[in-house]
């Protein structure tokens, strides 16, 4: 179950901390994501000094964590260092597209819809140029400035017919993005209430989605000789288990379910008998319980042992059988 409460965010977020702390080799994304957890759960100053500890730690990926700083000092009231950061990430011209959004999205919450706007248009000018091929990140950043650009009642530009078209959710990027929906709120009209709600809903997923991307959501995968190790060791997991081909089946019949409500950055994890024991003894917890083994995948996709899903039609299948996936799992997709 995903965390809710503040204090359920707070727990996570320790129990992430702990992870890292034995395996100081993930701690960059493990931290991220204890971070972010602690932002949801409003405690921003410990956030701010995760944040602190990986930038002191020389990491993989230092404008991103800055962009996140940045945008956390601003939430609790130090406006000047979280400008300071955003100058400098400017300056820097990262290639990734993470950390411009966040600081263009920083800005746009804040009101600073022209500089929101400079930093979406500096991104893409330099992440997405002429004749490029784009990425979901990509079109993310030109999806962000689109909306900026109607808040602001700027025309439409070339980029802006771009995220149009790329845009594929049930409520057109105009619509979404319109500044008088603020107005449906407080109608009287039923129809223009749902049309709304409609909209919020949309809206909520491309949200959860960009709120997934530290690490996704994943499914755990057992090969054949690990399972057999697996239920050799623990028979009343055979219950969660009834055979190897099942359980290949309820993999890929899991992800399409939370593809067709709407999940996206789903992953598979693959599991092995000896890290799966030893993440039950650093839980305090029997390996055979059944409840672990939700948790074990959730922290093998915090460590950024994932593979995406699904895999090109071409490329072997995530099974490992060694057929193409169109041949294999992913028939009749």
């Amino acid at each position: 179950m995903r965390p809710d409460t503040p204090a359920e965010h707070i727990a996570e977020a320790e129990r992430l901390i702990r992870t890292a702390t034995r395996y100081p080799e993930d701690q960059e994304p493990l931290l991220l994501q204890a971070a972010a957890h602690l932002e949801l759960a409003d405690a921003r100053e410990r956030a701010s000094a995760l944040y602190d500890q990986l930038l002191s730690a020389s990491p993989a990926d230092p404008s991103l964590i800055k962009a996140l700083q940045a945008a956390n000092l601003w939430e609790y009231g130090h406006e000047p260092e979280a400008r300071a950061l955003i100058s400098g990430i400017r300056a820097a011209a990262p290639s990734d597209p993470a950390p411009w959004e966040v600081i263009a999205e920083a800005l746009e919450a804040h009101d600073e819809l022209e500089a929101s706007h400079e930093c979406f248009t500096e991104a893409a000018t330099l992440l997405a140029p002429d004749n490029a091929p784009l990425t979901p990140a990509t079109t993310a950043l030109l999806t962000g400035r689109h909306r900026v650009r109607r808040l602001l009642g700027l025309p439409h530009d070339d980029w802006d017919m771009v995220a149009d078209t790329r845009h594929i959710g049930p409520i057109p990027l105009d619509e979404l993005h319109d500044p008088k929906r603020i107005w449906a709120l407080g109608s009287d009209d039923p129809a223009e209430l749902r049309a709304e709600i409609a909209r919020l809903r949309a809206e909520l997923g491309d949200r959860r989605a960009a709120l997934s991307r530290p690490f996704p959501v994943a499914i755990l995968h057992w090969p054949a000789r690990e399972l057999a190790e697996l239920l050799t060791s623990y028979p009343t997991l055979a219950a969660e288990y009834p055979s190897h081909d099942a359980h290949l089946a309820q993999v890929e019949a899991s992800l399409r379910t939370l593809a067709a409500s709407g999940t996206t950055n789903l992953g598979i994890v693959t599991a092995s008998v000896p890290s799966y024991e030893a993440f039950a003894a650093s839980e305090k917890t029997s390996p055979s319980s059944p409840s672990l083994l939700a948790e074990y995948a959730t922290t093998l996709a915090a460590r950024g042992k994932a593979t995406p899903w699904p895999p090109p039609t071409t490329s072997p299948c995530w099974c490992t059988s060694g057929r193409p996936y169109a041949d294999c799992h992913g028939a009749a997709r």
